[in-house]
Parts: C-alpha cells; structure tokens; sequence
C-alpha cells in the first residue's frame, strides 16, 4: 500500500464518507512467531550487557530512590526527586520479587527493550514488508535500548508510551472502546514514570482523535472515544494521588512534579539533536587519524544525528495528509494509521523539545522512530520514484551506519576485564575502580557516605546512603537552598567522596549552566573548609574522587 494511493482524490460530487478503518482482511498482520523470535532474539543480545557499567552518573538515581522505598521511605516527603514515582515502585517491587541486585535491575530493562522491538515490528508490519519490520524492530534494540543501555526511567516510559499507542491502533481497527480505554491508562501510566512523554502521548491521541473526526464522517460518537481516553487517563492519577495524600506527600509531591519546569530546563536547555560530546571527543572523531578511519568513525555516529530527523518527517507526512485530506476528501484503508501514528510522534517530539532535545533522550525513543524509518526504507509503501531509486542506498547506509554503531555499543561490553566486586553483585569495567573496595572497606552496608555532587551509583553498589534527602546534585539545576540542606545533613560528621573536578563536565553537558553557579559551590567550599582529603581514588572513567572525612577525625 503506498502513500500515494492512500492520498488518493475520489472524484465524487459530494464529500465522501466511508470510515478510515482499516480493513482486516487488507491490514499486514505480524506473525506471532516472529514476534516471539524477535522478542527472545533482543532479550538475549541485552542479556550480554547486564554486568557491563562504565558508571554513569545518572543510572544510580532510579536504583537509590528503589532502594529508599524499601527502606519504608515516601518520595518527595523522605527525600527529593522531580521523577514521578512509577521507577522507583516498579524496581523496588523487581527488587522484593527477584532480589536486590544489579543484574536484576539490568534485566527489566532488557525486557523493556525487547517489548519495544517487537512492538516496532507489529506497527512496522502494517504497512511495510516483513524484512524491513524485522529490520527495524532489530534496531530498535542494537541502536536503541543497547545504545545507553542503564536503568533509567526513560525505557520504562517508552514501553509504556509505545504500548498506550499500539492500544490506540487497535481501537480504530476493531472500532473497539476498551482499547481506547486501555489506550488512556498507559498514556497515564507512562506520566507517572515520566510527566513529559506522558503528557505528549495524551497529545498525540487527542490530536488524532480530532483528525479522524474532521477527515471521517464516519466516526460518529467521537465524544465516547474521547470520555474512554480521559477515563482510562484518570484512575492511574487518582490511585496516585490518593496514595500520596494517605502519606501527607500529596501537596510536595505536586510541588516537585512541577519543580522541572522552573529549574531542570534553565540548565539543562540544549540545541535541536545537541551531541553531548566534550571537545576531546569532537577532535577524536573529526581530527584524529588518516583519512578512511575518520570516515568510520563519521559514520558509526552519524545516526545519532539522522534519528533527531525521523520525527520531523513524521510530522511533515502528517502534514501532508492533513493537507490533502481537508483539500481532496481524502480516505484510504491506512489514513487512520497514518493519523495515528504521525500524531504521538509529534506529540513526543515536543516532549523531549520541552525538556532536553539533545540525541541521548531522542535515542530514548527510537523504537517509535524506527517505525517511520521502515516507512522511508520501504520504498514501495512510498509511492515516489525518489525514494524507489534511492532505497538500495538508503538500506545500505542502514545497515552499514547503525550496526557500526550497535557494534561500538557492543565491544566495550564484551571487552569488559576488569571485575568489581560489589554489594549489589559482580559489575564489569573496562579500567580499574578503586572506589568501591575503598568505599566498601570502611563503611558497612546501611552506612552513610554523601557522594558529591552527582554520581548516586557508588551510594548503591556499596550499599550506603546519602545522609541528605538528595541522592545527586546538579549545580545551575539544584538551588543554594537545597545545597544548604545538604550541608545541614553532614552534622553529625559524616564520610564525603568528593569529585572536584566535577566542573569540568558541564560546558559539554549542560551549557546553559550559569557561571555563578560553577564558581561558588557552597558545598565543595563547606568540605575544603571543615574536612580532610584521606585518599584519592579513581573510576573507571578516570574521574578522581577524594574519600574525605571532617577534620576532627583520623583517616582510618
């Protein structure tokens, strides 16, 4: 089926009025043994990555704020976050059920991603042939979930996400309100483990629903399709709320959920598709080396830069279908689809545009971005000649390009030597970590260590706590008065690992952070003051962290 033909003008003399839904018999159904193949396939390529960590700063938030909750602790009442809540009560009831351990957290994400991929198949498959699905569907999990394979929330809200749409396509093919229903209640779900996504796939549904009702007179009852949206939108939010006000943490709660608004996007406000990398590696790829090697290392990054494009040509598809669907009464067997889907990718697109649209939280999404890619690689479900012509090239660059770069992925994984032996299990690196066995040699599990100011994964792999109500610290984000508590919470003395040049990864991470912010830090003065540095340990990422204690101490 092209999108040619589904643009098509039927020459009548009055406004046509046959439903967008697609028919049953015409519709390509994925077959469920594929499916599973590609579901068991994903899950097993992820697998490889569950003991590799180079210790990012932002995987441990997710794992401490678990680790609070098990401990009896309420966010936002018992310590900060501007997460909404679903991570942490989804890894901590992983951790009841499974164990704490890391490889345990790992493995929920690799099951996210491999859910996405075979959903990037079944919404490929619709329209497009069954390579180009099962292709997609395997990037989804090469380039996509293993690209930053780390718990975050950002997997567990893009399965949501991607599931609240799929839902939505099987209400408009079975024409069915328990699936707009269940549509409703993921999109809401998908809010409570990111606010953004959620509330852009919300957009992203109603939109459609408003082009299918002013492109099909056939959709009558609109308003019953958007009553079992809303309905399935609100229940999730209600038992939230509820459970939160039972705690006293309703009113704080709302405060924090709100708190990015006014403090994560000043710093954290980046250029379309923005590239985190530091000038060292800008002139790793671009300046070092012969010439042919330089064209490699182009190319293995290069679709960190074309997967910022495939939502802009979803919107401009939806667009044009818009277009000729108002100018030509234009209906198709696939228009809904098209609608549909074009719809939640805009609607996700100004999500991450809102918060932060650099490449990382558009590789967050890529397995609904691949689905418009199987689009363009299908060049007979384009109808051009254009894209006829270009599509061995473009498969080509495909194929070469993003596998390039699921094999950059993998080869530090597999290429991991070095083993750490932690309190949450054995991790693998690929350079020496002195910080855990220092960290672990000199506080028992349940002790209190402040890591500051941002890489809350060392609290969880030895097993300590952060005395203060905040696992990390952002400065140009987090505000002088937060910085203040955490100052507070060092009395009575308390163990610090400190890294001082922490500064050093702003410019390149977060370029809108105030100078003021950088030069007077309040709590590093505190510590330089008041303790003493009694080692200096290294990371895997060579990053230097002094282990301080308070003056008035001996270092043990």
């Amino acid at each position: 089926m092209s999108l040619a033909s589904e643009i098509s003008v039927q020459q009548t003399g009055r406004r046509p009025t046959p439903s967008m839904r697609p028919s049953v018999r015409n519709i390509c159904r994925p077959d469920p043994l594929i499916s599973f193949a590609i579901f068991l396939g994903c899950l097993g390529y992820l697998c490889l990555f569950l003991r590799y960590s180079s210790l990012e700063l932002d995987e441990g938030i997710v794992l401490q704020g678990a680790e609070r909750v098990l401990r009896g602790q309420i966010p936002y009442r018992d310590f900060f976050t501007f997460y909404t809540p679903g991570s942490f009560y989804l890894v901590a009831l992983v951790f009841r059920i499974f164990g704490d351990s890391f490889t345990v957290a790992r493995f929920s994400i690799a099951v996210c991603g491999a859910v996405c991929s075979v959903l990037t198949y079944a919404l490929s498959r619709r329209v497009c042939g069954r390579g180009i699905a099962v292709l997609c569907a395997m990037l989804a999990t090469l380039a996509g979930a293993a690209f930053r394979f780390l718990v975050l929330h950002n997997p567990y809200s893009t399965v949501f996400a991607f599931l609240a749409l799929y839902a939505a396509l099987r209400a408009i093919e079975t024409r069915r309100l328990p699936w707009m229903f269940a549509a409703g209640s993921l999109a809401s779900t998908t809010l409570l483990f990111e606010q953004s996504k959620g509330v852009g796939v919300f957009a992203g549904l109603v939109l459609a629903l408003v082009l299918f009702r002013i492109f099909d007179n056939g959709w009558h009852g609109i308003t019953d399709w958007v009553y079992g949206l809303l309905l399935g939108g609100c229940w999730p939010l209600v038992l939230t709320c509820w459970f939160f006000g039972a705690h006293h943490a309703l009113g704080v709660m709302a405060h924090d959920w709100i708190w990015p608004l006014q403090h994560y996007t000043k710093a954290n406000h980046v250029p379309y598709g923005f590239q985190n990398w530091s000038d060292q590696t800008r002139e790793l790829i671009f300046h070092s080396g012969p010439l042919w090697l330089r064209v490699v290392k182009v190319l293995t990054v290069s679709p960190t830069v074309i997967v910022p494009i495939l939502p802009l040509i979803a919107i401009a598809i939806l667009g044009r279908l818009a277009w000729k669907g108002w100018a030509r009464d234009v209906r198709s067997q696939q228009f809904a689809y098209y609608i549909l889907v074009c719809s939640v990718c805009a609607g996700l697109l100004a999500s991450v545009y809102v918060v932060r649209p650099d490449s990382l939280h558009f590789m967050y999404l890529a397995p609904i971005w691949y689905v418009v890619l199987a689009w363009i690689l299908d060049a007979q479900g384009a109808g051009s000649k254009f894209l006829q012509n270009a599509r061995p090239y473009l498969f080509a660059y495909v194929v070469i390009s993003f596998g390039m770069l699921a094999l950059a992925s993998l080869l530090p994984a597999r290429g991991a030597r070095y083993r750490v032996e932690t309190r949450r299990g054995i991790i693998k690196t690929n350079a020496e970590d002195t910080v855990v066995p220092y960290a672990q040699a000199h506080l028992a599990t349940g002790e209190e260590l402040l890591v500051y100011p941002y890489l809350p994964l060392y609290n969880y792999l030895t097993g300590t706590l952060s005395p203060s109500r905040y696992d990390f610290f952002q400065p140009g984000m987090n505000t002088p008065d937060q910085a203040d508590q955490i100052i507070q919470s060092l009395i009575p003395d308390k163990a610090v690992l400190l890294q001082p040049a922490f500064s050093d990864t702003i410019p390149h991470s977060w370029a809108d952070t105030p100078v003021s912010a950088i030069v007077n830090d309040p709590v590093t003065d505190f510590l330089v003051r008041n303790y003493r540095t009694c080692k200096v340990l290294r990371s895997p990422d060579n990053l230097g962290f002094w282990w301080m204690v308070p003056k008035n101490r001996r270092c043990s």
